[in-house]
């Protein structure tokens, strides 16, 4: 360890920590919202990519969502066997598409996503809310001028 660098110093300073936490926490309210839809956020969030797209190469969800490929296919394989989405296309190259199952849930959800975001909001301050847009945009205009 670098001398004058403590683990407290690395515990009370770490960026990845304190994202990690305040990920888990307002997944959690999030999670807890949509649980009675049989749904998460991060199902919820790949079905509003999709949506959004309208049709979606998975290299374009991992891309917006900045999910690993393994990731995202862990999830669509269920929310396939959900009919929730659907594929077009084979191979690396197919297209997810919403079904109509999956724009129904998705409406379905929306109040109880409305009621998450108000919890999340009180959980990290309303003011701090503009702060994490502005990074989380800032991320993706990163990655897009300095693709890995």
């Amino acid at each position: 360890m670098k001398p004058g660098i403590t683990p407290r110093d690395i515990s009370s300073q770490c960026i990845a920590l304190k994202l990690r936490i305040l990920s888990r926490a307002v997944t959690n309210v999030y999670n807890d919202a949509l649980r009675p839809l049989g749904l998460t956020i991060s199902q919820m969030n790949i079905l509003v990519a999709v949506a959004c797209f309208g049709r979606a190469r998975q290299q374009q969800v991992c891309d917006v969502l900045q999910l690993e490929k393994s990731s995202l296919s862990r999830d669509v394989v269920r929310m396939i066997a959900r009919r929730w989405l659907a594929t077009k296309g084979g191979g690396r190259a197919y297209v997810l598409t919403l079904t109509e199952g999956g724009r129904q849930l998705l409406e379905r959800a929306t109040p109880a996503w409305e009621e998450a975001q108000k919890k999340a909001l009180l959980l990290i301050g309303e003011e701090n809310a503009p702060a994490l847009h502005r990074a989380a945009g800032e991320v993706g205009r990163s990655k897009r001028r300095h693709p890995a």
